[in-house]
């Protein structure tokens, strides 16, 4: 397996990394209880809202092994990077890991941003061209995932490199282990997964029209689409 990245040290203009500008977004209690199935359908709800490895949620998806694209690794210092607040549990200075998730044949399935303690991201990340699930497993790591956020919304980036449109489903979680963070983790996915996973949406009983009108009271006007979000907080 190949691994493409391209180092990036400078601390004051580090490379962008694709946030989703959302159109909705939830927090914990969301994420614990759920969302109704004509928002998001149960299959898309155990990858989003679960806490299993996507990685290995795709492998068995798709049927082929999960590779990873790694497009970026900048060291970014104590800056919060635009990231969801939780970046301030990870100890700097610190590192930020942009990959592709993809199958073995290329097609782009997910794309995910972490962030990990400079000093120590060399202890979990032994062959930097595995994906984080397996690096950490290869290691007997033993992990907690703590999904915090999740969000519905758009990203000329991912559209473009997905080649898929948006909106696009996304979230961020928090990896503990023995009891302290070790790093902080936003994915997002491709609506390429509908093949495998089925609509993101399910019909109600009152049919086309009612997911229709819901789905237009997510869309924002068009000029919002390339707007800028910083703030991750809960609503």
């Amino acid at each position: 397996m190949t691994a493409t990245f391209t180092p990036t040290n400078n601390l004051t203009l580090p490379t962008g990394w694709h946030r989703l500008t959302p159109i909705w977004q939830g927090g914990e209690e969301v994420i614990q209880q759920g969302l109704p199935h004509t928002q998001l359908a149960p299959a898309w709800q155990l990858l989003l809202l679960g806490d299993g490895s996507p990685t290995r949620h795709l492998q068995l998806l798709t049927g082929e092994p999960t590779e990873v694209d790694v497009i970026d690794m900048s060291l970014v210092g104590m800056d919060l990077d635009g990231a969801p607040d939780l970046i301030k549990a990870v100890p700097g200075p610190r590192l930020r890991r942009q990959v592709w998730l993809r199958t073995a044949s290329g097609q782009r399935l997910a794309y995910a941003t972490s962030w990990w303690e400079a000093s120590h991201v060399d202890e979990y990340l032994q062959n930097r061209s595995l994906p984080i699930w397996a690096s950490l497993a290869r290691l007997r790591t033993e992990l907690y995932r703590d999904v915090q956020g999740i969000y519905y919304g758009y990203s000329d980036g991912l559209e473009s490199g997905f080649d898929e449109e948006g909106p696009f489903w996304g979230r961020h979680y928090l990896f503990w282990h023995h009891g302290q963070p070790l790093t902080l983790i936003y994915e997002v996915f491709s609506p390429y997964l509908t093949k495998y996973l089925g609509a993101m949406q399910l019909l109600p009983q009152g049919g086309e029209q009612q997911v229709e009108e819901e789905a237009n009271s997510l869309e924002p006007p068009e000029a919002s689409k390339n707007q800028e979000v910083f703030n991750f907080n809960e609503p």
